[in-house]
């Protein structure tokens, strides 16, 4: 989805947790012409089911696993059946993966700190978004929306400020431009207001 509007993913990895002394998941290989898993023992581990969270279910056969010699570190079901998912957008995960090793990523990994993850932790500690009490996608992502708006003004305030635009003594006016909206709107804030924006 990304790459079809040519936006380059630059993610963080996360190492699968998997106990020890187990085979990891990098060690069943995906077959994708046949759609299967195959095990390190060349079982195969067919498609089962996909569930509501997008995950596709593969299931080993538990009369192959009941006398592998690998099974101890293969499961530990009592019914000898290997299972493994995969999200639908599995591919997707793996080209950017593929991606982040590449030496334009690594450049632009070490820049979020700088930006983006500022951002996020403003966000967490300032706004309270560390957590919502909100229900649904569209609750969820109104009250993420308004965040953003707060702090948008809060930082063309802050520039506006800094810029030294002409004010009276006791109110800092300034005009907020938005993009595909034909009539102007306006806001007035306090000198007050600015003079908080760090410590809210």
């Amino acid at each position: 989805m990304l790459q079809e509007q040519e936006i380059r993913p630059v993610l963080p990895y996360t190492r699968p947790k998997t106990k020890e002394e187990f085979f990891k998941k990098h060690d069943y290989v995906y077959d994708e012409h046949y759609d299967c898993y195959l095990c390190p023992a060349n079982a195969i581990l067919s498609y089962e089911t996909t569930n509501r969270a997008g995950y596709k279910m593969y299931r080993s056969n538990p009369a192959i696993c009941q006398a592998c010699p690998f099974r101890t570190q293969c499961t530990e079901s009592k019914e000898a059946v290997k299972r493994i998912s995969r999200h639908v957008w599995a591919e997707c995960v793996e080209e950017a993966d593929h991606l982040r090793h590449t030496e334009e990523n690594k450049r632009i990994y070490a820049e979020r700190k700088e930006t983006i993850e500022r951002v996020f932790a403003d966000l967490k500690e300032k706004h309270g978004m560390r957590w919502t009490t909100l229900r649904g996608l569209k609750r969820v992502t109104m009250q993420a929306m308004l965040v953003f708006s707060a702090m948008n003004l809060k930082r063309m305030a802050t520039w506006l400020w800094k810029r030294g635009r002409p004010s009276d003594k006791f109110n800092f006016v300034f005009e907020i431009g938005i993009k595909n909206i034909k009539n102007s709107r306006y806001c007035s804030i306090s000198r007050d207001f600015v003079f908080n924006l760090k410590g809210a």
